[in-house]
């Protein structure tokens, strides 16, 4: 075997040598971290939950609304808190139907999802007073979705200093206020109207602790 003195394994050396055991290859200036156990991410890892029964989108309406952190529930679709929140008064925008993809769902499902994701928008402002938000999806696991086997959106309210050091450097959030807490504060506020949606909720004129934690 060819001997590359001072060449790291994977790197190419001086001679065009691509790794310490000769083996045949394209030398370029990229060196490489092997991450096989990776694969059961990149297929779907455990949390794919093809079986409904398993998946914790389904099973939570099945649940008390306490127990579930539920904060409303509509005809096709439920918000619900977020059991891992990036702030608190994170929300999650949920069909009840167990599909994957955002074009999975019907026209009606497709109305109360926006309808129930505007709604909990408004609820948050008059809650919490968020200067911002962030919305969205990711769908497949490709695309980041932590679940990717049943469609949730993400409203997430923001507040200026919200991203301080503490969860870049320790990847950790401060969250002072219980989730409990949050999520009765929000379902209180949340409209009951047999629609799922407008804009008449109550202010409870308290802002989740811990939301500008900078």
């Amino acid at each position: 075997m060819q001997e590359t003195t001072g060449a790291v394994p994977g790197y190419p050396g001086d001679d065009g040598v691509t790794d310490d055991f000769g083996l045949a290859g394209v030398p370029d200036a990229f060196q490489r971290l092997w991450t096989p156990h990776r694969m059961a991410y990149i297929k779907g890892g455990q949390h794919q939950f093809k079986n409904p029964d398993d998946c914790p989108f389904c099973v939570a309406p099945e649940r008390e609304d306490d127990d579930s952190l539920i904060v409303f529930r509509g005809r096709s679709c439920y918000v619900v808190l977020n059991l891992f929140p990036y702030n608190p008064g994170h929300l999650l925008v949920c069909p009840y139907r167990h599909i994957p993809d955002y074009t999975d769902l019907t026209v009606e499902e497709t109305a109360e999802f926006a309808d129930l994701t505007q709604t909990a928008m408004r609820v948050l402002r008059k809650v919490a007073n968020p200067t911002g938000f962030n919305l969205g999806m990711n769908q497949g696991v490709t695309g980041g979705a932590g679940i990717a086997g049943h469609l949730h959106q993400h409203v997430v309210p923001r507040w200026g200093g919200d991203g301080n050091f503490f969860p870049i450097i320790a990847q950790t959030k401060a969250i002072t206020q219980t989730l409990g807490e949050v999520r009765q504060q929000v379902a209180d506020a949340w409209p009951q109207a047999e629609d799922g949606g407008g804009d008449q909720g109550s202010n409870t004129g308290q802002m989740p602790a811990g939301a500008t934690d900078a």
